[in-house]
């Protein structure tokens, strides 16, 4: 079968996928797995990548839900994106500038939008994008320091020092909390016991541990890159509030630092055999003027999770800075 081939079957699988879930999510709680303590069990290798932006696109204007068409284009679309790639002649890249990095074979964008159809992973404010930040960060925003740091993490501009390149260039720090999909890497393992919930991100290993024996969070002076997480069950919910990050804390895709006042809770509920519904609320009082939520269904994955060994601490930031420099000495020159 050609990739074309394999684009057609496809679409019509994405497109019964986008259906399924609804049925399967309107089953009875009883039905849902319990643990061998009574707990809903949420364990396993879950998966978040979608096709869905993390913010609606200015164009969707008041659009909050996709036709099932509209959706069954974009599976495609992804597709024939992918088939194009598969097939796209080598290319020789000149030294100096931009190399490249992992070409599509790495990537894992996701297959479909969320069952639901929403236009946007955010879901309040009801425009499905960040509310409006506070005018200091506006200001920072707007600021030429802000736009120096981008363009050296972008790679336009030689780098300073060490401490201007992000957690993820670092090998330090990657998805934060809540944690959204990225280019590859979008899959959680999820332990439990009758007093703890653990959650591996394969992404940087980083692991959160989530206590549920009512115990209170860290004392404010310990900060933590992932927060003092304390978890509750709510019926069938897993609730998670997470509060005392240090300054590594931030969000994805959004160019401001956030601050020693940002909580989040997390919400997750097992509402079928292979979907695990996670929700989220963002509240960073110093960032934006208002919380801010969103939902990310993840799906069970059937393959185990391997380790991410991330080297780059090892090796690339030394020939960062040395590139760096050497940049320098020739602009000089």
């Amino acid at each position: 079968m050609t990739h074309r081939g394999f684009a057609v079957v496809y679409t019509l699988f994405a497109v019964a996928a986008l259906a399924a879930p609804a049925v399967a999510g309107a089953q009875d709680a009883a039905e849902s797995p319990r643990t061998a303590w009574g707990d809903p069990d949420i364990q396993g290798v879950w998966n978040n990548a979608t096709l869905t932006p993390f913010q609606r696109p200015v164009e969707l204007g008041t659009q909050e839900f996709l036709t099932e068409e509209e959706a069954a284009a974009i599976a495609q679309r992804n597709v024939d994106r992918n088939a194009d790639l598969w097939d796209a002649p080598a290319q020789r890249t000149e030294a100096g500038g931009n190399v490249g990095a992992y070409n599509n074979f790495w990537m894992e964008r996701g297959r479909t939008v969320v069952p639901t159809l929403r236009t946007s992973v955010i879901t309040d404010p009801p425009n499905g994008r960040l509310p409006a930040v506070t005018p200091e960060v506006e200001r920072w925003l707007n600021s030429d320091e802000a736009a120096r740091r981008t363009a050296m993490r972008r790679g336009d501009l030689p780098v300073d020092t060490y401490e201007t390149l992000d957690g993820g260039d670092r090998c330090l720090w990657y998805r934060g909390v809540p944690s959204f999909p990225t280019g590859y890497n979008n899959n959680y393992l999820i332990v439990q016991n009758p007093d703890f919930v653990l959650i591996l991100q394969e992404h940087i290993h980083d692991v959160r541990y989530i206590p549920l024996d009512g115990r209170p969070h860290l004392p404010e002076s310990v900060r933590q890159f992932a927060g003092s997480s304390r978890g509750r069950w709510e019926d069938d919910t897993l609730v998670v509030e997470t509060r005392n990050f240090n300054d590594h804390a931030f969000i994805r895709n959004f160019n401001a630092d956030l601050t020693p006042d940002l909580v989040v809770e997390e919400r997750f509920t097992r509402v079928a055999g292979d979907i695990l519904d996670y929700e989220f609320t963002v509240n960073d009082p110093n960032v934006w003027t208002q919380p801010w939520k969103g939902s990310l269904p993840m799906w069970l994955n059937a393959e185990p999770l391997y380790e991410y060994a991330c080297h780059e601490g090892n090796y690339g930031l030394t020939n960062i800075l040395a590139g760096s420099r050497a940049e320098e000495a020739a602009a000089a020159k």
